[in-house]
């Protein structure tokens, strides 16, 4: 890793270190991992997806108080670090249009190779085995209920519905496993695939149980 990379990930760590919703430091730092090795397989820009990864989540309003002065900080950084003025805004049209609530909001965004990159490593990080203990944490954080059978799950149709409280496990539903059909890349359609059979493998057992409980 060169010494711009060092520096855009010790940043993210001064940020995201304490966060409690599940979108931490090392969050990021697997997205900046999966979204290297997909880079690699796409022939794509490495540096800017490895950066993005490490900074999607620190101007996002779900972590951030303040994004517009994250992101004049981010900027700040970036410039110190010999980054030009287009280098830095190709890298902020990728964090600022890769996110799941922004494409309810507004539509989806045609993004860049790089972008489509770390899109999918963000949205592979929400599968799987770490999927599912990020949305348990998430849910807890935020005091959501674990699952209510007479809670069904919803059809989001926009960035204030998807923040609403909902069921931890309707969550599943609403948006972890409709992620692999969103996925650009094939790396990325692949590794979703096979977190995706995981998670619904994790669902049957819970139904299972749950089902089991009952007097």
């Amino acid at each position: 890793m060169n010494k711009e990379l060092t520096a855009i990930k010790d940043y993210s760590f001064q940020k995201l270190s304490n966060e409690k919703s599940g979108h931490d430091f090392f969050h990021s730092q697997r997205v900046a991992k999966i979204a290297k090795k997909i880079a690699v397989k796409e022939s794509a820009n490495q540096e800017l997806v490895v950066a993005a990864g490490y900074l999607h989540d620190v101007i996002d309003d779900k972590v951030a108080l303040d994004p517009v002065a994250e992101k004049k900080a981010i900027e700040q950084l970036l410039h110190s670090l010999g980054w030009n003025k287009e280098k830095i805004d190709e890298l902020f049209m990728i964090i600022e249009n890769i996110s799941f609530s922004k494409e309810l909001e507004s539509g989806k965004k045609t993004l860049t190779l790089e972008g489509e990159i770390v899109q999918d490593a963000d949205r592979i990080d929400a599968l799987g085995a770490i999927g599912i203990m990020r949305t348990a944490y998430y849910g807890g954080a935020h005091q959501n209920i674990l699952y209510d059978p007479a809670i069904k799950p919803r059809d989001l149709t926009s960035k204030k519905m998807y923040r609403d409280e909902n069921t931890v496990i309707n969550h599943f539903y609403e948006k972890l496993l409709k992620l692999p059909a969103l996925m650009n890349t094939e790396a990325g359609k692949n590794e979703a695939k096979r977190r995706k059979e995981f998670m619904e493998n994790f669902l049957m057992e819970f139904y299972h149980e749950w089902e089991n409980e009952k007097e």
